[in-house]
């Protein structure tokens, strides 16, 4: 129960970290959580991250408690893990997100001057920049994580090449390269080689991603719309043939081509 003592959040928060511990007591705690450890964790931790953007894209803000909720969760599971193990614990966890924001914010939490959103944003960039120079990652693209979505790794990797002028003049640019790598992945075609086919599609992808970046759009974003029009179109197509007592499976495609268009109309 949470300790009347405490303010609520503070309370919930000891709570949680409570159930953590003891849900990994080696002995009295439940198998499952006890066997987990940090590279087991860590895909439920991405999941439960695409779990609180798909409620707020939704914008199911009575669901949005829950899902943050299970990411918290998360944080609290990897804190426990390394707090098992001597490394560090929640409370190590939330102090260096506390600095951080207060180092990433003197004109707020300091004495610096005001600064508009657009200021901020490069000011944020050039202490990150400070932050990876003084962990010793060198280099322009340092500290990009591997673990990111790959269209979104794409895109931050050539915002930051570009920072040096790395970088294509315009949108057209991108455009005149993504058909020189099209034209590359269909020479490839015949052959059918499945390493070549990789390499020449993976450069298309990534030609994509540069060019969403230069037209001002998130290409995560812009898949996932794009993912769920499909989805809400081919839920159509079924609802038509359902209606005359049939399958996908019953028709053929020229059938289903015929409805796709109907309601793309």
């Amino acid at each position: 129960m949470p300790n009347p003592t405490l303010d609520p959040a503070t309370a919930e928060l000891r709570r949680l970290l409570d159930i953590m511990a003891a849900l990994r007591h080696p002995e009295r705690g439940c198998p499952w959580d006890v066997a987990q450890d940090f590279a087991s964790i860590a895909p439920y931790t991405i999941e439960e991250a695409y779990e609180v953007a798909d409620a707020i894209m939704r914008r199911d803000f009575a669901a949005l408690p829950d899902e943050l909720g299970d990411l918290l969760f998360q944080v609290v599971y990897h804190a426990r893990l390394a707090e098992e193990a001597g490394r560090f614990g929640f409370a190590e966890v939330a102090r260096h997100s506390a600095d951080k924001m207060v180092r990433r914010h003197p004109h707020v939490f300091g004495e610096a001057a005001a600064r508009t959103a657009g200021m901020q944003v490069t000011a944020w960039d050039e202490q990150k920049r400070a932050e990876r120079a003084e962990r010793l990652e060198t280099g322009t693209l340092a500290g990009i994580p591997l673990g990111l979505p790959a269209l979104t790794r794409a895109e931050k990797l050539t915002r930051r090449a570009a920072r040096v002028g790395f970088d294509w003049p315009d949108a057209a640019a991108v455009l005149e390269k993504l058909d020189e790598e099209v034209a590359e992945l269909r020479a490839e075609l015949d052959a059918a080689d499945p390493v070549r086919l990789a390499d020449e599609l993976g450069d298309v992808l990534f030609v994509v991603a540069n060019l969403a970046r230069k037209l001002g759009l998130d290409a995560e974003r812009c898949l996932r719309e794009a993912s769920g029009k499909f989805a809400r179109r081919f839920a159509a197509v079924e609802a038509t043939l359902a209606a005359q007592g049939r399958t996908a499976d019953d028709a053929s495609l020229d059938e289903m081509e015929a409805i796709w268009q109907q309601v793309k109309r």
